[in-house]
């Protein structure tokens, strides 16, 4: 299983993107100081131009977080509707007893 790392600082990001755009290091050598793999750096690229819209062939990170934001309040909803479906249920079996 591979190791995880915890994820490294906005400006780090920004730092290394900032040096592949000005074309002081290459990707292979910036991955060489950085200790980052090279597809990080690509992926940190990538993203970054969607961010200032170079790209559009995918979501920018605040898309990105309205996204998990979303699907994390969809899951909990879906987690409450099951509940309240029980629980219903539970009373409907109580008051039928009676």
């Amino acid at each position: 299983m591979p190791r995880t790392r915890p994820p490294y600082p906005a400006a780090f990001h920004a730092e290394a993107v900032r040096l592949l755009r000005s074309g002081a290091k290459t990707i292979p050598e910036l991955s060489a100081d950085l200790g980052v793999s090279q597809q990080t750096l690509r992926n940190w690229l990538r993203q970054a131009d969607l961010d200032t819209g170079q790209r559009v062939d995918g979501l920018t990170t605040d898309q990105l977080e309205e996204l998990r934001r979303l699907r994390r309040q969809v899951k909990v909803l879906a987690e409450e509707r099951e509940i309240l479906k029980k629980a219903a249920a539970f009373f409907v079996r109580e008051t039928d007893r009676r």
